[in-house]
């Protein structure tokens, strides 16, 4: 049975799946938006805040949400702010299935066993509550098309459906490219949702998961007194670099 109070992460699964094949738009990039919803949710409760381009717990109480919960205990367990686009870069493998199958606990979709191939097993899913899926899409299309300023539930969304690229999904073709245009303008109307929105597209993008070199210019050159001339010995040690690996990449299916 469906639910009056949706959180944005199950919004933004409902938007991106497709009625006419079960599977969901973007999946690539469909895990790091929940991840980000996930966040402006629990900024929407009351439990985290935006610390410049980082995410700070001011709340450390459950919820009620288990998926939420789950998020936010994880934010506390860091001991201190974390930068937006390392959390939503970190593995979130699953996230997504984890979102479907609590939306079909919820009674939101119906599961449906196939197979590709005739062979490889497949689970694809329907939405059994359209009424749903129609009231979420009409509160982001009534954003576009009006111009009002929405609530920041909505802006939210726009921002993060923008940000992962459903766009072309909800608003395909070249009639839809103003539509497209306005939803990606969306993003400015809520601060927590741009942020999220924009470290989901770094996250894209490559962008921060590049350390920061070091400034050359940091350290003053350590001057040799004039009467040691001779050259150092062969073992003296210089400054080494230190090479990072890139963030894992969300799994996609």
């Amino acid at each position: 049975m469906g639910r009056s109070r949706r959180t944005i992460p199950e919004e933004l699964l409902l938007l991106a799946l497709d009625p006419a094949t079960g599977t969901t738009a973007q999946p690539q990039s469909l895990d790091l938006g929940l991840a980000g919803a996930q966040l402006v949710e629990l900024a929407l409760a009351g439990r985290i805040a935006p610390d410049g381009d980082r995410i700070a717990v001011v709340m450390a109480r459950p919820t009620g949400d288990p998926t939420l919960d789950s998020a936010l205990e994880l934010l506390r367990r860091r001991g201190s702010p974390v930068r937006a686009v390392h959390w939503i870069g970190g593995p979130r493998l699953g996230l997504r299935q984890t979102y479907l199958t609590h939306l079909e606990r919820c009674g939101m979709v119906h599961a449906v066993a196939g197979q590709m191939c005739g062979v490889l097993p497949t689970t694809r899913y329907q939405a059994t509550e359209t009424a749903i899926s129609r009231e979420i899409r009409t509160r982001l299309d009534n954003a576009i098309r009006t111009g009002v300023p929405p609530d920041p539930r909505t802006a939210a969304l726009a921002a993060l459906a923008h940000a992962v690229g459903l766009g072309k999904h909800l608003y395909p073709g070249n009639e839809g490219r103003s539509s497209r245009s306005r939803l990606r303008d969306l993003i400015r109307h809520d601060p927590m949702g741009g942020l999220v929105a924009h470290a989901v597209m770094d996250v894209q993008n490559g962008v921060g998961a590049q350390p920061r070199r070091p400034q050359a210019a940091a350290v003053a050159p350590v001057r040799q007194p004039a009467a040691r001339a001779t050259a150092e010995p062969a073992g003296a040690p210089g400054q080494s670099r230190h090479g990072h690996g890139r963030m894992a990449r969300v799994g996609a299916r």
